[in-house]
């Protein structure tokens, strides 16, 4: 193994790679990626404790607010002096004026204040929100980067401005004021290659690696799990940690075949096969019972009914009208379409991998690669039979996947599967999140695949790391090092 070579780079500057940013406008953005550099740019209303486990809400733009014993007003005192970013005043106005934004309906974020009646600056530092119904984790909402504050007239309210922008090659952001001991420059490179990242990471390039791959791993760590030696020495880290991330394939219920085929969407989950995915990743997985990972307040632990068992799945695609996956109409195999959004290498063993599943029961599984744009938009268009996604918890409470499912909330917002039960609806209003539980893993308008664990190797120069689910502006409490 290449030894870590010493820093390349400045100091001040920290180099990751990223996928691509597809929108810096809080009231647009849709991903992760998107997520990371909106908050290095703009401060949220709340922000989330970098430190704390578990994790707990802190000021942000504005104070902590004062609740109502209703719970539905929320008073938010914008924080006193400038903002951190271009050095305005803090004004309430623009805490509304940003919200309000998120009612547009072309936003795909508008979910988040679907609840809120009225918002208003009662003065210029003073924010009064009043909803509709008691929403127990609205705070939380108000902390995520969708609700970031834009200043009219203003460039930003975060610790950095974007400095460059070249699409599908780099981002650069640079602290407004310089800090010290932090990392005066954010570089967020775009890098396909899971080799060229490695590589880089090894020459000092780059100094953070995520979601590293099996195969990476596989050639850093020993049978412990502990970094070789060889690693190790140079200073690098390695962190591992569940995460608020549930994967899986979701069912477009608009298509013709299997939106209204229950047991055709319950023979899918029982043929596959997470042992052969388990082993596939490399064992750094977790199992998936349904839509709310382990470790969210509310979750429900009863098993899945629709677990791998092939006997139980040719059984079920029997029954659905498809005897040994052969339509008797045509007289051939059924086919269905999965589209993925990113035509990697990992990516298509992974896809080539479920392919193998479906077969074992007369199914043959197409696979369609599109670019991560190209994938999101014919995503929320309706245009994909079945698609490969994950979902990453804005806040640790188990309505926060389940409103994937909220009938309201359908594609182009975060119910990209189109999925629509009244009964669901009725139980998520309520917020009976056991029924809401129980009803989607019987209709299921997933293929629950799996739950995240995440695995990031740190540089030496990077100091005050602490692994978190919300990383998005993290890097403003890096330190750098050597």
């Amino acid at each position: 193994m290449t030894v870590l070579a010493a820093a390349c780079l400045c100091a001040a500057t920290f180099s990751r790679p990223l996928e691509r940013v597809s929108s810096m406008d809080p009231v647009r953005g849709q991903s992760v990626y998107d997520a990371h550099a909106i908050g290095l740019v703009f401060e949220a209303p709340l922000s989330i404790d970098y430190e704390a486990r578990p994790y707990r809400l802190a000021p942000g733009y504005c104070e902590l607010p004062e609740i109502s014993e209703n719970g539905l007003r929320y008073v938010f005192r914008v924080r006193s002096g400038k903002s951190s970013g271009d050095g305005v005043e803090r004004r309430a106005e623009d805490v509304v004026s940003s919200l309000e934004r998120l009612r547009d309906p072309t936003s795909p974020n508008g979910w988040i204040v679907k609840d809120v009646e009225s918002m208003s600056a009662v003065d210029s530092k003073t924010v009064e929100v009043r909803l509709r119904r008691r929403v127990r984790y609205f705070s939380w909402l108000m902390a995520m980067p969708s609700c970031a504050v834009v200043p009219s007239g203003g460039e930003g309210t975060g610790e950095f401005r974007l400095a460059k922008w070249r699409k599908n090659h780099e981002m650069s952001f640079v602290r407004r004021h310089p800090s010290q001991g932090g990392f005066d420059e954010v570089r967020y490179l775009v890098i396909d290659d899971v080799s060229t990242q490695w590589l880089m990471f090894l020459r000092g390039e780059v100094d953070l690696l995520a979601n590293l791959s099996r195969d990476t791993l596989d050639a850093i760590t020993g049978p412990d799990g502990r970094l070789v030696p060889e690693l190790a020495k140079t200073g690098a880290r390695l962190y591992s940690m569940p995460t608020l991330q549930v994967f899986y394939v979701g069912v477009n219920m608009r298509d013709p075949v299997l939106g209204p085929n229950k047991k055709l969407r319950q023979a899918l989950n029982c043929a596959f096969d997470f042992p052969a995915w388990d082993e596939f990743y490399g064992h750094r997985i977790e199992k998936c019972n349904g839509p709310v990972p382990p470790g969210v307040e509310g979750r429900l632990e009863t098993p899945f009914p629709y677990d791998f068992d092939l006997d139980k799945a040719r059984r079920l695609v029997a029954e659905a009208g498809y005897p040994g996956g052969v339509d008797p109409k045509t007289g051939r195999r059924l086919v269905l379409t999965l589209s993925i959004g990113r035509p990697d290498q990992s990516s298509r063993e992974a896809g080539e991998l479920m392919a193998a599943f479906y077969e074992k029961i007369g199914i043959k599984l197409e696979l369609a690669y599109m670019t991560w744009d190209a994938f999101m938009t014919a995503v929320n268009e309706g245009r994909v039979q079945m698609y490969r996604m994950g979902w990453v918890g804005d806040y640790p409470d188990a309505q926060n996947f389940l409103q994937l499912f909220y009938g309201p909330n359908r594609s182009p917002g975060a119910n990209h599967s189109s999925y629509e039960n009244p009964e669901f609806d009725a139980a998520y209003e309520r917020e009976d999140y056991v029924k809401c539980q129980q009803i989607v893993m019987e209709d299921c308008p997933w293929i629950f695949t799996n739950c995240g664990k995440a695995y990031t190797l740190v540089g030496p120069r990077v100091g005050h790391y602490v692994p978190s689910d919300f990383p998005y502006g993290n890097e403003q409490f890096y330190r750098a090092g050597r």
